[in-house]
This record gives C-alpha cells, sequence and structure tokens, in this order.
C-alpha cells in the first residue's frame, strides 16, 4: 500500500518555538531552526520529507501558524487538510 504524502507550510515569523509540534510528529521530520525569527524565537521546520500529512503538528501549536496538506494523487496537486485560526477568541479547526 502506497504511503500517503503530506506537507507542511509554517509562518515562521509567528512560530514562537515551543516545541509542540517537534515532539507531536510520529514521522520524527521536524525540528527546531539555529536561526532566530523575526520574534527572536527559533522557529520549527520541516527537516525531512517523511510527512503524511497526519495534522498532529498543527493541532497542537498553540500559535496556529501550520498549514497541513496532503497529496491528491488523482490530479497531483496538495490539498488542505488541517487548518486552526482564531486563536485568540474562537477556536477555528478545519480537518478533512
Amino acid at each position: 500500500m502506497a504511503k500517503t504524502r503530506g506537507h507542511i507550510s509554517i509562518d515562521i515569523d509567528e512560530c514562537k518555538g515551543c516545541e509542540l509540534c517537534t515532539v507531536e510528529c510520529p514521522q520524527d521530520g521536524m525540528a527546531m531552526s539555529t536561526e532566530l525569527n523575526r520574534k527572536g524565537y527559533h522557529y520549527a521546520l520541516l527537516v525531512e520529507d517523511v510527512c503524511t500529512g497526519c495534522t498532529n503538528c498543527a493541532l497542537v501549536c498553540p500559535e496556529a501558524v501550520i498549514t497541513v496538506y496532503r497529496e491528491n494523487k488523482a490530479n497531483k496537486t496538495k490539498e488542505k487538510v488541517a487548518v486552526i485560526t482564531d486563536v485568540r477568541d474562537n477556536i477555528t479547526v478545519t480537518v478533512s
């Protein structure tokens, strides 16, 4: 059976370096950068292309800076599967 391929997008300027996403990644594909973002934090990065699009990282991110995509094999596109927004008021979670 073919492995599901995923990808994440991280807003590195808003990441506060809590490391929750790196701990929750079951594929151990994430790590903290050695560089600092504009706020002075080490930010999360996808360091190994092993993402399955499981959404764990986005679900635990307190700043909601991670968007998860999964590959659509039929039309060779990436579809957004997890977006978390508005974490300061009403939390909106969309997982497909």
